[in-house]
């Protein structure tokens, strides 16, 4: 009998993270998954198992901490993971100037180093075995400064370059590491930062499962960097191609019309 697969996924308890649980779950993979809130994590890991028949181990943990990324560290290194998604991620609904050196170490301390540290534990295995794939869930924020006085696109800027130089230096063990770059999700993530979106045209919004789906699709294609729907394909081009002056104009004028709650301001 061959071994079921297995997949770690960091933020699974919400949005794009608990949409990759549903997914993987759904197609045979046993299941780590990770969040701060307990309750919710046992909750979600017995909807799992329960729908879906797999073996599901939820793990507390606040990878904003040296401990809590540790301890995932050290699962990650003892357990055989073919697929390890690093979800879990945060903004701050606060400019640069008026935030905190507190504010920002929390930020880098999970969108950056969590997916280091966890990318770094887990690789050494899929590389010795010659198999298995990290995906880092980035954002089209990412590809330029489009939101001033933000530094979530920064962060992200960092995820993306990461998995790709990465990725390139894996695949000659037969392992993918991908960074997946959505744009507007509908999930959790703005309230819980207290970010305004009530002036993003629905048009924009993403499906967190399809955008799971279009990222899968794009793993076994072997991309690097999957970006989903063509809005956002343009999006990113434009966004890496088009005159400096120009995207820092539109930036400009779209903090405008978003309004002092955003992050942008």
């Amino acid at each position: 009998m061959s071994q079921s697969r297995t997949a770690l996924v960091t933020g699974a308890t919400a949005g794009i993270g608990a949409a990759f649980a549903r997914h993987l779950a759904k197609a045979g993979y046993d299941l780590t998954i990770v969040a701060r809130d307990e309750a919710r994590l046992a909750e979600t890991a017995e909807r799992l198992a329960g729908e879906h028949g797999v073996a599901v181990k939820p793990v507390t943990a606040d990878l904003v901490t040296d401990d809590g990324r540790a301890g995932v560290q050290e699962l990650l290194r003892a357990g055989q993971i073919d697929l390890l998604v690093n979800n879990a991620g945060m903004s701050l609904n606060t400019p640069f100037l008026r935030s905190t050196t507190e504010g920002e170490e929390r930020l880098l301390a999970l969108n950056v180093h969590a997916v280091m540290a966890l990318t770094l534990a887990a690789l050494p295995g899929m590389v010795e075995r010659r198999a298995g794939a990290v995906v880092n869930v980035s954002s089209v924020a990412g590809f330029g400064a489009g939101m001033p006085g933000s530094t979530y696109p920064a962060s992200k800027a960092w995820v993306t370059n990461f998995s790709e130089s990465v990725g390139l230096s894996v695949r000659p063990f037969g392992v993918r590491v991908m960074a997946l770059c959505p744009g507007y999700v509908r999930t959790e993530f703005h309230d819980r930062a207290g970010i305004n979106t009530s002036g993003t045209p629905d048009w924009l919004w993403l499906d967190a499962d399809a955008v799971v789906a279009d990222g899968m699709a794009d793993l076994r294609k072997g991309k690097y960097v999957s970006v989903p729907t063509w809005k956002y394909k343009l999006a990113a081009f434009g966004l890496k191609h088009l005159p400096r002056p120009l995207i820092q104009r539109v930036a400009r004028d779209t903090r405008g019309r978003i309004g002092r709650n955003d992050p942008q301001v």
